[in-house]
């Protein structure tokens, strides 16, 4: 009975011994997986931009779908006024280009009220401003009307004589405030001219250069590069010592919630590519 027991446990240590030394089973090891580049984030930008950017700037807009692919542009056109009142009011912008330093001025927090802010507002990212563009103040005659006019010194003495009716803009758009600089220049009461039915107003330089087209009027003031792209003639343009140079200020605004996409969209305003679509309607790029 004891060999027996003894022959049994001599049995399952053997076969204990024999499981200690079996190989494991082996998996078949996995392939590597290569990793995925992870997918820029898609952005949306808002961009305000002056009426009269709106061919050239929708354009760039379109260049830009190639070199930056997940950034999705939506521009607003309007007077630099209208604009800066909505900015003001909260609307949500990531970059404004204005049509003159005023309007960008009064949303500058490091201007003071001597230098063009009253409000003490503060929506500019400072830094990133910069003068993007220089255009031109132009006098466009109507087809078929205004005749004997050429110039702006034969528009001044058309006004005086009340024998002209004129196309400007408001007094809270750029256009309208470049033209009552010519108004001073050569000492005209825009007041006294009005109430002569010597002039008719547009909300931004699109409805003026429309009147023109139109010849609803017999000329308008408005920008050389508007008269170029709606086909009109340029009749005469405005010195510095007339109304000043025309700046269009751009700046990202510090409510962007996406401030760095942006810059970027601003340095390709500033490229070759993009100064080559400016200077093709007559806008001077700046840099």
């Amino acid at each position: 009975m004891k060999r027996c027991v003894a022959w049994m446990m001599a049995l399952v240590m053997v076969l204990a011994l024999a499981g200690c030394g079996a190989k494991p089973t082996e998996t078949p090891q996995q392939e590597a997986q290569p990793e995925q580049e992870a997918l820029p984030e898609q952005v949306t930008l808002t961009v305000f931009a002056a009426a009269s950017l709106q061919e050239t700037v929708t354009e760039i807009v379109e260049m830009y779908k190639a070199v930056a692919p997940e950034v999705t542009v939506v521009c607003s056109f309007d007077s630099s006024g209208t604009l800066k009142t909505q900015i003001q009011e909260g609307a949500a912008c990531d970059l404004f280009i204005s049509a003159a330093p005023k309007q960008m001025n009064a949303l500058d927090g490091s201007r003071d009220a001597d230098h063009g802010n009253p409000d003490g507002l503060d929506f500019v990212r400072q830094g990133s401003r910069v003068d993007l563009l220089e255009n031109k103040v132009a006098l466009s005659v109507a087809e078929g009307r205004g005749a004997g006019i050429a110039s702006f010194d034969d528009l001044a003495a058309a006004l005086r004589e009340s024998t002209v009716l004129l196309a400007m803009g408001n007094s809270d758009v750029p256009v309208g405030q470049y033209t009552q600089k010519i108004f001073d220049y050569y000492g005209l009461n825009e007041e006294e001219l009005a109430a002569a039915g010597c002039l008719t107003y547009g909300s931004n330089v699109k409805e003026v250069t429309s009147q023109v087209a139109e010849a609803s009027v017999d000329c308008g003031i408005i920008y050389a590069t508007d008269a170029f792209s709606a086909g009109l003639p340029i009749t005469d343009t405005a010195t510095a010592e007339m109304c000043g140079q025309v700046i269009y200020p751009a700046a990202v605004l510090q409510t962007s919630e996406h401030p760095e996409a942006a810059q970027a969209f601003l340095d390709y305003l500033r490229s070759e590519e993009a100064g080559a679509v400016f200077a093709g309607v007559g806008f001077t790029p700046l840099g």
